[in-house]
């Protein structure tokens, strides 16, 4: 192999190819290559969980979470710190050793479940090897990538319920027998089909499982209008999704003098009944995940960074960063924990020194149109919809980025219908949150439903308004799915849609690299899944 490195997981993977010399998210060929160790030698781990379960061993559930970290660390613009994946492969070998120990039929298992060898330069001298190019032939490359990036997303919601308590033996179990499964060369290209919609199948019960750990230890999201301004105090940027991060953070700054504000995926954490009763939690400061070069610049203080989208940071700013979870960036501070409680003091300190936000933009936006909150106005939505007053609901849930085409969302959003209601999730929103779009009869024309986390609520609501309307198929809903994606949680939605049934999707800006162009024939040809074209085109077709 003739590259430095080769990841084709993001949307803006280099010419929608693959990232060879670099990634564009800013991962050195080192650290890409220990990330691709890092999951073989979690698929051999999890080759190895799967045979004990197959004997009747139980998996100890602090196993489970180590396999669930490793893959979410890989996740784009998680980690990107080269101590911290070879402390997690020397790590997963010390426990797959022991796990081996106790296992009766060894026969058959692959490489990577053998491995012993901690030793550094061996590592590096092989991680180079065991990556994505691994896999010679092309559609089973994709199809093994497919459900590899599915399973990430899956982490990511797994990881977050685990943070709050709440686990599910069945996501787990799964989650490995799959990624093991990626090691097995005898299974054909229908199999691998069959896994890849299997694995939808688990991402919804994943997201039904974040959602009742949220939703039980924070309280049903509801109706919340959300301050863009800033206070005269100094305060502290809370970025990234996890949830138990905001509220110990929350909890450690009341009555410091400091005052806590969301960024780009952090903003649904308004929408929680439990962090309401803060009230130096004053509001959301900036936009998506990609514009935080200059966002964090301005706003003077610490910024906590808990879980993926770091964009590598300025050093202007950069001693002002700090990671904990999953996040890791070479040079910033990283806030640890045990048994899930973390110390914040050294930040707090920090921004008690530091001047308070440069103010950036004013106003406000209104959000938390979780599915609870959406059901809760089911009489007058359906009264909508028989009126006439909403013709359509447009899903326009997913990522943000730093493409231009992007601006295409923003674009359609403003094309859109006056009686069109746009259901969404995920940091894609902040291409159109801020439009002055208005409403239909007191609903708002862009129903937030949170993070990109929160996309099963997206999924209910659907399944609801089809129960509501006595349809037999959720495709006969008035709703058009013109899907923005970025990284590996946007497959597990898009993944946990098709095992739904929902068809016709739209995905842009681009479909991703990692199809075969035999495998996004099975997608387009089964499932009727199509690239965007231009606002102007997209209207006419879907109006």
């Amino acid at each position: 192999m003739n590259e430095k490195m080769f990841c084709y997981q993001c949307q803006e993977t280099a010419g929608n190819v693959g990232c060879t010399r670099a990634g564009v998210c800013g991962k050195s060929p080192e650290v890409a290559n220990l990330q691709d160790f890092l999951i073989y030698i979690t698929k051999g781990l999890s080759q190895v969980t799967t045979r004990l379960r197959e004997e009747g061993t139980e998996v100890n559930k602090d196993v489970n979470y180590l396999i669930t970290l490793n893959l979410f660390t890989t996740i784009t613009n998680a980690n990107f710190d080269d101590k911290v994946f070879l402390n997690r492969i020397s790590n997963t070998i010390d426990v797959k050793e022991e796990l081996l120990s106790k296992l009766n039929n060894k026969e058959g298992l692959a490489a990577p479940a053998l491995w012993t060898d901690k030793d550094e330069l061996k590592i590096k001298e092989v991680a180079g090897t065991v990556g994505v190019l691994a896999t010679e032939n092309e559609d089973v490359r994709s199809l093994r990538e497919l459900t590899i990036y599915g399973l990430k997303g899956l982490s990511a919601y797994n990881k977050h319920a685990n943070a709050l308590g709440f686990t599910d033996e069945e996501v787990d179990a799964f989650l490995q027998k799959a990624l093991a499964a990626t090691l097995d060369d005898s299974l054909s290209a229908d199999e691998l089909t069959a896994l890849v919609l299997q694995v939808g199948e688990c991402g919804v019960k994943g997201m039904a499982l974040l959602d009742g750990a949220n939703t039980q230890s924070y309280g049903h999201p509801e109706m919340t209008t959300v301050n863009l301004g800033v206070g005269k105090n100094p305060g502290i940027l809370i970025s990234g999704h996890d949830l138990r991060d905001m509220e110990q953070l929350l909890k450690q700054t009341e009555g410091t003098g400091v005052d806590v504000y969301t960024h780009s995926e952090m903003l649904p954490a308004h929408y929680y009944p439990a962090f309401k009763k803060y009230s130096h939690f004053v509001g959301n400061y900036g936009n998506a995940w990609w514009q935080q070069k200059e966002e964090f610049e301005s706003f003077n203080g610490p910024i906590l960074m808990t879980t993926n989208c770091i964009v590598p940071p300025k050093e202007s700013y950069k001693s002002r960063v700090f990671t904990t979870g999953s996040a890791g960036f070479p040079g910033c501070t990283h806030i640890d924990g045990k048994d899930g409680e973390k110390d914040f003091s050294q930040i707090i300190e920090l921004a008690k020194t530091c001047q308070p936000p440069t103010e950036i933009e004013t106003g406000e936006i209104v959000g938390g149109f979780a599915h609870n909150q959406v059901f809760a106005l089911a009489d007058k939505v359906v009264d909508a919809v028989k009126s006439g007053a909403i013709k359509k609901f447009v899903v326009m849930g997913g990522c943000d980025g730093r493409h231009k085409d992007r601006n295409y969302y923003t674009d359609f959003a403003k094309a859109l219908p006056e009686d069109t209601v746009i259901l969404t999730a995920g940091c894609a929103k902040y291409k159109y949150n801020k439009l002055p779009l208005g409403d239909i009869g007191g609903i708002p024309r862009v129903l937030d439903a949170g993070q990109c986390n929160d996309s099963y609520s997206l999924a209910l609501i659907a399944l609801k308004l089809k129960e509501v309307f006595e349809l037999d198929d959720i495709n006969d809903l008035p709703i058009i799915y013109n899907i923005a994606w970025y990284e590996q949680k946007a497959v597990i939605v898009l993944l946990s849609l098709l095992y739904l049934g929902v068809k016709n999707i739209h995905l842009g800006p681009t479909l991703p690299a990692f199809l075969s162009p035999n495998v996004a024939n099975v997608l387009v040809e089964n499932f009727g899944i199509a690239p965007i074209g231009t606002v102007e085109e997209d209207i006419e077709k879907f109006f």
